[in-house]
């Protein structure tokens, strides 16, 4: 369970540990959370497991948000992973490979796993990747790239990941509500805004505001993780101001658009938000036939007419995609007969 701020509820965590004292193993944690804050009783959550025996397992995935600030080892963690696709420049988000070191304390140092092809005697654990460094090719782009940043580089890729997650935060904020902040009303590197309320007043959805936003250039931020009807925004160490303002911008002119449904000047169902994203085709319509001008739909407030992204499709329902899975392969019988 959380508290109200994002983070563990501590009192919590502590019945659950002295519920399963006899059984608790481990306990994985992400710091930062993906709720977009710094675990402020990380050091306690940590000193709970350890108490009654067990592991602390720290997800390196939002270690770009420490790099150079602090040591997971510092806080209680025992074990940790690096995720060298989100923090070191491997390209993110391209179907992998997927790499990075694990780091673990001492005590936990003769439970790592081997390799025959290196060790030079068997070791207690077996190997765990065919391959004795998995993907070591890609692994020069990360060396490079500490290279090239140097330490305080680093440090400083660390600060501006967090400058961006709050400046983002403190514009939206007014517009879209952000979900939890600390005590000091920050964010850490990444924010959650909550647009659920205007689900109950004017029946607009996330899914409304990720499509629309496809209409101004960009592709939605993670929606509806970690909770369900939210928007999660991570702009990272990598994004200009021009670019952040440019987000910024879109997310306040749909708000805008928003209000003009809980205005009555449009339904939310005949709404530039419901038809997004619109297409060529939209565009060229003989018949449009929408409360809304092409203008207003396909180049909406701000964006670009030099160089629009146009989505190749328009509307989907993305539930009914997701229960009725369409197979467009050849069936296996065309298969046999080629294999023949």
């Amino acid at each position: 369970a959380c508290d109200t701020s994002g983070d563990v509820d501590v009192n919590d965590l502590r019945a659950k540990a002295a519920q399963h004292s006899p059984r608790l193993a481990a306990i994985m944690i992400t710091y930062p959370s993906t709720h977009g804050v710094f675990e402020e009783h990380i050091r306690e959550v940590c000193e709970i497991v350890h108490g009654h025996g067990g592991q602390v397992y720290l997800d390196g995935a939002n270690l770009n948000a420490q790099v150079g600030r602090s040591r997971p080892g510092d806080y209680g963690a025992d074990v940790s992973h690096l995720n060298l696709h989100k923090t070191f420049c491997i390209p993110h988000g391209g179907g992998g490979p997927g790499m990075g070191p694990i780091g673990v304390k001492a005590h936990l140092a003769p439970f790592l796993p081997g390799h025959p092809a290196s060790d030079a005697k068997p070791a207690p654990i077996g190997p765990v990747s065919a391959a004795p460094f998995g993907s070591a090719s890609i692994l020069t782009i990360s060396y490079i790239y500490i290279l090239m940043m140097g330490g305080e580089g680093l440090t400083r890729a660390t600060e501006i990941a967090i400058l961006n997650a709050n400046y983002i935060a403190a514009r939206l904020h007014p517009h879209f509500p952000v979900l939890y902040r600390n005590h000091k009303g920050r964010v850490a590197h990444e924010c959650i805004v909550d647009p659920r309320p205007l689900k109950a007043s004017c029946e607009v959805t996330v899914d409304d505001i990720a499509k629309r936003l496809i209409d101004y250039g960009f592709h939605a931020p993670t929606m509806s993780f970690p909770v369900p009807g939210t928007l999660m925004i991570e702009p990272t160490e990598s994004e200009s101001k021009a670019e952040l303002d440019r987000f910024c911008e879109a997310m306040i002119a749909i708000r805008r658009e928003i209000a003009d449904i809980e205005t009555g000047r449009w339904k939310v169902e005949t709404s530039p938000l419901r038809y997004a994203p619109h297409t060529v085709n939209d565009i060229a319509e003989d018949n449009w036939a929408r409360p809304y001008s092409r203008a207003e739909g396909c180049f909406p407030a701000g964006s670009s007419r030099i160089d629009k992204y146009w989505s190749p499709v328009g509307r989907v329902d993305n539930v009914y995609g997701d229960r009725h899975l369409v197979c467009s392969c050849p069936p296996v019988t065309e298969y046999a007969e080629a294999a023949e």
